[in-house]
């Protein structure tokens, strides 16, 4: 435990009492699997947030950000520390057009990518089909570079605004971020301290361009069809589990070669529908989350000497 009386207090102070204590994570995430949270904060507004952020730095009290918790996984033991979740104080979307063809689009961290590209599509604006099916925030899908084989976030993404540990705002440009396959590299500033804090995704900022909704709609339906087709929807799950290698095999193609699919420990099996998604049969717990990674990731490394990377974030005790 590391929140002390003192620092009980504080929170109920900052967050005018509405701190929740040893909150079960799995009410947060999509798996549906978690330990309690030692504290859990959903902040209303960024001067709520940029305050709760300092003072826990000063504290020297650890923290970490959930949007949708769609691509965590949260141990069985929980998670020392605050939990602060974005969703109710970072949920709107700005439109600035800026040319007859083009519009700037700001969404704040928490919005749910799926409110995103609904949003954009009833507005004629193109860019975010390549995300339709994908779950959780836009600031999630920004710190995770989401994508598919349409398209990625950093293709549309113009700038972010991050909060650092000191409460301080910053806006980046695209080209001073570093993407990656399923990762943004985001800047820190210790402020001093050598206790590690989260940089927050606070917003993103969107090139889009004029097209027709009708059009877009269409589009929609056809990449949400396939999606169906190919995807388990009807139990918890965190999309795909581990990223594709770089060359060679997809992931998936990977696991269902070495004859995985079905395979289950607990209450976790991986999906027959698709090999790279392993679902909760809603008994399942973190550890058989975890303990089938492994399982997959040996098998797979045994067979064809790929080790397959994780995509999906573990935190916890």
């Amino acid at each position: 435990m590391l929140l002390d009386a003192d620092a009980r207090r504080w929170l109920a102070d900052v967050t005018f009492s509405r701190v929740r204590y040893e909150e079960p994570m799995s009410r947060h995430t999509s798996f549906r699997v978690g330990g309690p949270a030692e504290a859990f904060v959903a902040p209303k507004t960024s001067d709520e947030l940029s305050a709760l952020v300092l003072g826990l730095a000063d504290r020297e009290i650890p923290y970490h950000i959930v949007g949708g918790g769609t691509n965590l996984i949260v141990t069985d033991a929980g998670i020392s520390g605050v939990v602060i979740c974005l969703k109710p104080c970072m949920s709107e979307i700005f439109i600035e057009n800026i040319s007859s063809s083009q519009s700037r689009v700001t969404v704040m961290a928490g919005t749910s990518l799926r409110l995103f590209c609904s949003h954009v599509i009833r507005k004629g604006l193109k860019g975010m089909n390549f995300a339709l099916g994908i779950p959780g925030t836009v600031g999630g899908a920004i710190r995770m570079n989401a994508g598919t084989a349409l398209g990625w976030i950093s293709d549309v993404l113009e700038s972010i605004t991050v909060m650092y540990p000191s409460g301080l705002q910053e806006m980046i440009g695209r080209n001073a971020l570093s993407f990656s396959y399923r990762k943004l590299m985001l800047p820190q500033l210790s402020c001093g301290k050598t206790f590690s804090h989260q940089t927050i995704i606070i917003s993103g900022r969107f090139s889009l361009v004029r097209a027709s909704s009708t059009d877009l709609k269409h589009e929609a339906t056809e990449i949400l069809k396939n999606r169906k087709c190919r995807q388990p929807a009807t139990l918890p799950s965190a999309g795909c589990i581990f990223k594709n290698p770089l060359v060679g095999k997809t992931a998936g193609e990977l696991i269902d070669h070495c004859g995985l699919k079905g395979l289950k420990i607990g209450g976790a099996a991986v999906s027959v529908k698709h090999a790279n998604f392993i679902v909760n049969d809603g008994s399942a717990v973190a550890a058989d989350i975890l303990s089938l990674m492994d399982s997959v990731r040996n098998t797979v490394f045994e067979r064809f000497n790929v080790n397959l990377e994780p995509e999906v974030i573990v935190i916890g005790n």
